[in-house]
């Protein structure tokens, strides 16, 4: 993978770790409001994927009250909504398969923290994930939320940036594997799965973007550098803040007693446990990674300051003596033993060469310049 640029600019923009509360104060518990950024002239899609063994029925829902026909199968169906934006259509949805108006809430609250949540007849899971901005820098978090129930699954994601779980589909289409043979809580462990496996990407492409600004340390440490450096780690503190909750909901996922997860899928949910402490690992490494590259570049300024200011007093100690024989020449006292000399100019200034340039060589054998 190409190493990515680092784009210089003389301002960059820090994301906000701790965002305003946009729902109002003093509403009842339940109250339906999204707390995103409303996206302009966005759609929001409802696909279906209704499978068991080799039989697949993939199709778009246009009547969100439909969704509750598919909840009542006896094959595995996966409801995917695609934005949350509008409130009206996810309540239609929720209110189809009877969720609880808390869960309808958390889920138009895109501020949730990763966790899981055990209610009468299906489980609530919500967590991040993140896509690289395809203009700038940073990345972009979204919001995910499970129901996982007996028989079907729905996802709802806040936006559309981009298909994370397209191979799942795949898998489902062409009957690759063991999920169509399995129940709904395998879906939800391989979307899981991809989720965490995301993070890997997002940051294995921050690792590169360290080790380039590693050598332009090395080499040719800027302000920008440094700009980047805190940017970057405030990334990684964002990204730390959003994952760290989870390993606590996909223990409890995995360690809880719920008929909706198998013994088969709490094997598979304590690996994607583990590639959950793996990618805090990472992220911890990074972060140490970035506070020491700061102490590297304070050092660095240090050290072109000390070797500026070496220079500087070199120098000065070559020019002193010259400054003080001129200054003896240039007194105006009218009885000076050299002042009607007439080889008193060429001898003032051959003295100052010989003794500037005897610094000079002093300097240069004790390898100071």
């Amino acid at each position: 993978m190409q190493t990515p640029k680092v784009i210089k600019k003389p301002y960059i923009k820090l994301r906000k770790l701790f965002r305003p509360k946009r729902k109002p104060a003093g509403l009842p518990p339940g109250t339906a409001i999204y707390t995103g950024d409303v996206p302009k002239g966005e759609k929001v899609f409802i696909n279906l994927i209704d499978y068991k063994g080799n039989l697949v029925n993939e199709k778009e829902i246009i009547d969100p009250k439909e969704c509750g026909v598919y909840t009542q199968k006896d094959t595995i169906s996966w409801i995917d909504v695609e934005g949350i934006h509008d409130v009206a259509l996810v309540q239609s949805i929720t209110d189809s398969i009877h969720i609880h108006p808390l869960v309808v809430e958390d889920i138009l609250n895109v501020e949730q923290r990763a966790k899981m949540e055990e209610y009468d007849g299906y489980i609530y899971l919500v967590l991040k994930m993140f896509h690289l901005g395809k203009k700038s820098d940073e990345i972009i978090p979204e919001q995910v939320s499970i129901i996982l129930a007996k028989n079907y699954v729905v996802t709802f994601q806040e936006g559309v940036e981009g298909d994370t779980f397209q191979e799942i589909r795949t898998r489902i289409r062409n009957n690759k594997g063991i999920i169509n043979n399995m129940t709904s809580d395998y879906l939800v462990y391989s979307i899981i799965d991809s989720i965490i496996d995301s993070y890997f990407t997002i940051l294995e492409v921050f690792g590169e973007r360290i080790e380039h600004l590693e050598e332009e340390l090395v080499n040719n440490p800027q302000k920008s550098t440094l700009t980047e450096i805190y940017r970057i780690k405030r990334e990684m503190l964002y990204i730390r803040k959003s994952i760290w909750p989870l390993r606590e909901a996909i223990s409890r996922l995995e360690r809880g007693e719920s008929e909706l997860v198998s013994r088969n899928t709490h094997l598979y949910l304590r690996d994607v446990y583990d590639h959950t402490i793996n990618v805090l690992d990472t992220i911890e490494t990074y972060r140490d990674m970035l506070s020491g590259m700061i102490d590297i570049y304070l050092s660095s300024i240090s050290n072109r300051l000390n070797e500026t200011m070496k220079y500087l007093a070199l120098i000065s100690t070559i020019f002193i003596p010259m400054t003080f024989i001129a200054s003896i020449y240039g007194m105006n006292f009218e009885f000076m033993p050299e002042l009607r000399w007439i080889g008193g100019y060429p001898f003032a200034l051959s003295v100052m060469g010989v003794v500037g340039l005897g610094f000079l060589i002093y300097f240069k054998l004790k390898k100071w310049v």
